[in-house]
């Protein structure tokens, strides 16, 4: 349309000729009216019209699952899987007053901490507050510490905004926060702000790793090995990548801890159909909740720099400790306490986020990797394949500078800062040793001590009615169980099958971040569930 809602000379003229009527232009004023009639006869052509091009647009879609890409087809991520989906079905259901036997449904499929009622920490949200709408640097009501943050992070901004881009490796000053905070965490080991990359959350930072390792045909196809259970953002990169999965499985009977024979056997039976270069860590462990311990850490590192493996270290939950005794190591300060002839030779990148910790900011897609003893050539190519996507979100670019860099003894936000992290991380803990005693006291159900991150990962017992009535309905058996569980008691959770576990083994994983009271209603709810299912099945 023209000034004044007018259509265009050459749409008008246009339009005139399909309707039949003259085709040279008029001023808009005096289009005539078309009759009653004429608007019928103009909806009637125009409906044929329609008709004949639908008749010719039917021909064979170019995008089929015959023609996309098979990496993208085989790609699997169970946290978002079928039973998701039908939780959503469930909870429309629900909406439009469909009688269920419960009335909510409860996602404890996710580790979503503000999804689930978390209160988000005050001081990160004021600073991003502050980074995100300036003018409020002049209100009484932010305290001068966040203030001063953000102020120091939109001077790292192009235009000193928060919606300019930022360099593909992420601002600067966050990054020089970043490495003295890991400096601060590893008691004064050395960190170089030139090998920090801020990221879209963690994940960006893993499948960027693993895009730049995965090379070579046939049997020199990059090996990725993975432990079992694992997080399913592993499976699913290495198959887009279509790279190797190479499996090596967690000790269930002795607390999930990771064996370094294991990782011989699984790294020698490898050998015979692709090349293994990479070895993933996942540190506290999801979906199991292991912590794992000095010895163990300088074992891996010991194996990974024999068999000249890339080690990444996935350590999201590293805020994430709740049982006496356990302790949060990272992988590059045992390294680096291990000797130059480690220190200087492993090559390791380590990933951290917002989304997890006592912070939960799952949506703002804050995270960095750390990554050291990367060839310069390697590094430059690194950086390029980070220019391709840009540069992460810069509010989370915000948001992982407080995690960082919070507040400290004798500034003003401190004691509010330590009460609030103190509180989710207790919380947590007491929800930890709940699941934990809960799940033991419900006969054909065992679950291994909850020693971090935020997850139980119990063994269930499944009869083999009930194995047998899966393979009809075409599921895994512990797919079935959940499917089972959500429908009779709106609890979503997610089968062990799309983590991984040893075969004749059934586990699911749940979260534990619902309030105290809600957790033991779920926990109840299981509790009953699973009883009256070994019942029907038995």
């Amino acid at each position: 349309r023209g000034p004044g809602g007018c259509r265009s000379g050459r749409q008008d003229g246009a339009l005139r000729g399909a309707a039949g009527l003259p085709s040279a232009r008029l001023p808009c004023a005096r289009l005539p009216r078309p009759a009653r009639g004429d608007a019928v006869r103009w909806s009637s052509a125009a409906k044929a019209s329609a008709v004949k091009i639908t008749e010719k647009a039917s021909r064979e879609k170019i995008l089929t699952l015959e023609s996309m890409n098979p990496q993208v087809k085989a790609v699997e991520y169970a946290v978002r899987g079928p039973i998701v989906l039908k939780a959503g079905e469930i909870e429309k259901e629900l909406r439009k007053g469909i009688k269920k036997p419960f009335t909510e449904v409860i996602k404890a499929n996710i580790g979503d901490a503000h999804a689930m009622g978390q209160r988000p920490i005050t001081f990160l949200r004021q600073v991003v507050a502050l980074c995100t709408y300036p003018n409020l640097l002049d209100s009484p009501s932010f305290p001068e510490d966040a203030k001063k943050r953000a102020r120091r992070i939109l001077q790292g901004c192009g235009g000193n905004s928060l919606g300019s881009y930022s360099a593909s490796q992420g601002i600067n000053c966050i990054r020089e926060d970043v490495a003295s905070y890991i400096e601060r965490r590893d008691g004064g080991v050395p960190a170089d702000p030139d090998n920090i990359y801020l990221t879209t959350g963690a994940s960006d930072g893993i499948a960027t790793i693993l895009k730049i390792l995965v090379s070579g045909g046939g049997k020199s196809r990059t090996g990725v090995m993975i432990p079992i259970p694992q997080y399913p953002l592993y499976s699913a990169a290495i198959s887009e990548l279509d790279a190797i999965q190479v499996n090596y499985y967690l000790d269930e009977e002795n607390c999930w801890a990771l064996d370094v024979n294991e990782l011989r056997r699984s790294l020698n039976e490898a050998k015979a159909y692709c090349n293994p270069k990479v070895l993933c860590i996942i540190n506290p462990g999801n979906p199991t909740g292991q912590v794992q311990n000095r010895k163990c850490i300088e074992d891996v590192i010991h194996f990974a720099w024999e068999e000249k493996l890339f080690l990444l270290a996935d350590e999201v939950y590293q805020d994430n400790v709740y049982s006496e005794g356990c302790q949060f190591h990272s992988f590059k300060k045992i390294l680096y306490e291990m000797g130059p002839e480690y220190y200087n030779n492993v090559e390791l990148a380590s990933f951290h986020s917002t989304s997890k910790g006592y912070m939960g900011e799952c949506g703002y897609r804050g995270g960095y990797m750390e990554v050291i003893n990367l060839h310069p050539e390697i590094k430059e190519q690194l950086v390029k394949l980070l220019s391709v996507r840009l540069c992460p979100p810069v509010s989370g670019q915000a948001a992982m500078d407080i995690v960082v860099n919070p507040p400290i003894p004798g500034e003003e936000s401190y004691s509010q800062f330590i009460k609030e992290k103190e509180s989710v991380l207790n919380n947590l803990a007491k929800k930890a040793k709940l699941t934990e005693d809960m799940f033991n006291t419900v006969p054909g159900i065992h679950c291994n001590p909850l020693q971090g991150a935020m997850y139980a990962f119990p063994r269930i017992f499944i009869p083999s009615k009930a194995i047998e009535e899966a393979k009809a309905h075409k599921m895994a058996p512990d797919m079935f169980y959940c499917m089972k569980l959500l429908e009779e008691t709106g609890i979503c959770v997610v089968p062990g099958s799309g983590f991984g576990q040893r075969e004749g083994s059934y586990h699911f994983r749940m979260t534990i971040l619902p309030p105290v009271e809600k957790l033991k209603i779920l926990l109840e709810k299981v509790k009953d569930f699973h009883i009256k299912f070994l019942e029907k099945y038995a």
